[in-house]
């Protein structure tokens, strides 16, 4: 597996993984990588540092990982604190709970909560108004 740095023609920056040099070109030519953040494909290898271990005498200096360290990520963390704050967590009840909602078995309230792929299709398939979060819930993160 090779990790290449890679740019799309709008500047964003993202990582990905290819199973080797001639993996990645196959895909870009073929216009299957895309940039996660708007979609484009035309997509190029940006300048890389290559990965060196420091040495062992050398003092660790240990990030952050728990502050937004990209303007994406600030937005994500955002958007997580204003859900959290103005709607309901229901679990691993989501499905029933929104279904309830939709058809008037229970109060009308913003909710989120987890869902399996299959229930998640089901639901959308049945027409009910809801969408994936792109984050995890704050009870499955470290």
């Amino acid at each position: 597996m090779i990790r290449y740095s890679l740019k799309c023609e709008a500047g964003h920056g993202f990582d990905s993984w290819f199973k080797n040099a001639e993996g990645f070109q196959a895909l870009q030519a073929a216009g299957q990588v895309a940039c996660p953040v708007c979609g484009v494909t035309k997509v190029e290898k940006d300048l890389m540092a290559p990965a060196v271990r420091p040495a062992r005498t050398a003092a660790a200096v240990k990030p952050d990982l728990s502050a937004p360290g990209t303007d994406l990520e600030e937005k994500l963390a955002a958007l997580k604190k204003q859900i959290e704050e103005n709607s309901e967590y229901v679990g691993m009840n989501f499905a029933a709970e929104a279904r309830k909602i939709h058809a008037g078995d229970a109060p009308e309230r913003a909710i989120h909560g987890e869902a399996k792929p299959d229930e998640a299709r089901a639901m959308i398939e049945e027409g009910l108004p809801v969408a994936p979060l792109p984050f995890l819930p704050s009870r499955k993160m470290n």
